[in-house]
C-alpha cells in the first residue's frame, strides 16, 4: 500500500466513517434518554464508544493486510484491503449503536477498549525488542559457525582482509575484538571522566546554589550543547582538539598522533554533559525539601546537607543519568571515525589512534563484500557482544538502584 492509498484510505474512507459513528452515537443517546433527569450519561461518551467499536476490527484487518503484503506471503489487492476494513467497521458501526442505551455502562466499556490500546502498545514494544535481538542473534550464530568464538573473544588482532583459511578449512584467529572493545571503553571512560564530574557539580550548583534568574539563563545556555549535531563535535575533535593534544605532548616531550583516543572522549564528554546535567538536576530537585531543612535544623552546613542527605537520597536517579551517558558515548560513532580513525590498536596509550565496535559495525555494514561473507557477518558477532556487555550493564544498575532506593512517604 503507497502513502497515496493510504492517505486516500485514511481521509476518504475511516475517519469519514469514524465521524459518521460518532455523530449517530450522539443523537442515539440523546433521543433515548429523559430530558428532565437530573444526571444523564455525557453523549460525548457514547459518541466515542461508536468510534471505538468501529476502529478497532478495521484497523486490525488493515494491519494484517499490511503485514501479509509486506511479508510477500498474500499479495492483497489495496481497494479489496480497504473495502473490507470499511465494510467490517460499518458493520461494528450498526452493532456498536444496536448496544447504545441509557443503561450502558459506558465508561467501563471505554476504560476497557483504552486498556486494551495500551496493551497493545506495551506487545508492539516488547516485540520489537525482541525482534531486534533474534535479527542480531540469527546472523550472529551464521557467524560463529565460521569463526572460533573463543578466539573471537579473546583474540587480540583484528585484521579480516588478512584472515586466511588452514588445512581444515577453518579460518584463522585474525576476528580478534579486544582491540575494538578496549577502545571501546578507553575512549567511553575517558568520556565519563569529563561528563559525569561536570555534569553532576553544575546539577548541584544549579539545584542548591545558583539563584532563579541564574538558573533561567544557565540551565538552557547548557542544555543548548545537546542541540549540536555530532558531526560538529566531530569537526572540532578533528580539527581543534586533536593538534592541540599533539602540540601539547610535543611541548612535553611527548609522542602523540593526530588520530588519538584522546580527543574523542573529551570532545564526546562534553557532548554528554547536559545529558548527566539535566537528568541529575531533576533527580535533586525532586528530593523533598523537608529533609533539606531537617539536616539544617541538625546544624549541617549547606554543604554537608548536600553530601550527606540530597545526593544519598537521588543516588537511584543519578546513577540512571549516569548510565544513560555511558550508553550515548558507547553508541557514538561520528566523533571516533573523525577524531580516533579506523585503526584497532591494543594499547593503554590514549594518545595514539584507536576505534571503537560501532565504528567497525558501520565499516562492515557499508563495505562491499557479500553479505554472508565473514567480515560483514563480524558486524553481527560485535553486535551481539556488545548488546550483552549493555545487558550486564543493566543488571549491575539496577542492582544498585534497588540497594540505594528510598521511599518517602
Amino acid at each position: 500500500m503507497t502513502t497515496t492509498y493510504l492517505a486516500q484510505y485514511l481521509f476518504t474512507g475511516l475517519l469519514p466513517l469514524a465521524l459518521f459513528g460518532y455523530l449517530l452515537g450522539r443523537r442515539k443517546i440523546r433521543s433515548q434518554q429523559d430530558p428532565n433527569a437530573r444526571y444523564k450519561a455525557s453523549e460525548n461518551l457514547f459518541g466515542w464508544f461508536a468510534v471505538s467499536k468501529m476502529l478497532m476490527p478495521a484497523v486490525l484487518i488493515s494491519f494484517i493486510g499490511s503485514v501479509l503484503d509486506l511479508f510477500d506471503l498474500v499479495e492483497v489487492p489495496w481497494p479489496m484491503l480497504a473495502a473490507a476494513a470499511l465494510l467490517l467497521g460499518a458493520g461494528s458501526v450498526w452493532l456498536a449503536l444496536k448496544a447504545i442505551r441509557p443503561s450502558l455502562r459506558v465508561r467501563t466499556a471505554l476504560e476497557k477498549t483504552i486498556t486494551r490500546i495500551l496493551l497493545v502498545a506495551s506487545l508492539i514494544s516488547i516485540l520489537t525488542t525482541i525482534g531486534i535481538v533474534m535479527s542480531i542473534v540469527f546472523e550472529a550464530v551464521h557467524f560463529f559457525r565460521i569463526v572460533n568464538f573463543w578466539d573471537f573473544l579473546t583474540g587480540t588482532t583484528w585484521n579480516p582482509d588478512a584472515a586466511t583459511i588452514d588445512d581444515d578449512g577453518n579460518i584463522q584467529p585474525l576476528f580478534g575484538s579486544v582491540p575494538l572493545f578496549a577502545g571501546t571503553f578507553m575512549i567511553t571512560a575517558i568520556a565519563m571522566c569529563v561528563a559525569i564530574p561536570v555534569g553532576l557539580l553544575s546539577a548541584i550548583c544549579m539545584s542548591e546554589y545558583a539563584s532563579l534568574a541564574v538558573r533561567r539563563v544557565a540551565k538552557p545556555a547548557l542544555e543548548i550543547l545537546a542541540g549540536i549535531p555530532t558531526v560538529v563535535y566531530g569537526f572540532f575533535a578533528a580539527i581543534t582538539v586533536s593538534p592541540l593534544i599533539v602540540s601539547l605532548a610535543d611541548k612535553v616531550g611527548i609522542s602523540a598522533d593526530y588520530t588519538n583516543a584522546l580527543s574523542p572522549g573529551l570532545v564526546m564528554g562534553i557532548m554528554i554533559i547536559p545529558l548527566v546535567s539535566s537528568l541529575s538536576d531533576d533527580v535533586i530537585s525532586s528530593v523533598p525539601q523537608s529533609l533539606r531543612e531537617g539536616s539544617l535544623a541538625l546544624g549541617a552546613y549547606p554543604s554537608e546537607t548536600i553530601k550527606q542527605v540530597v545526593l544519598p537520597a537521588a543516588l537511584p536517579g543519578i546513577v540512571s543519568a549516569c548510565l544513560l551517558a555511558v550508553s550515548r558515548a558507547v553508541g557514538e560513532t561520528m566523533i571516533v571515525v573523525m577524531a580516533a580513525g579506523l585503526q584497532p590498536n591494543l594499547s593503554w596509550n590514549p594518545l595514539v589512534g584507536m576505534t571503537t565496535v560501532n565504528v567497525r559495525i558501520v565499516d562492515a555494514l557499508t563495505g562491499d563484500q557479500a553479505f554472508d561473507s565473514p567480515e560483514t557477518l563480524s558486524a553481527f558477532g560485535l553486535g551481539l557482544v556488545l548488546l550483552v556487555l549493555t545487558l550486564c550493564l543493566n543488571i549491575v544498575s539496577l542492582t544498585v538502584i534497588r540497594k540505594f532506593r528510598q521511599r518517602y512517604e
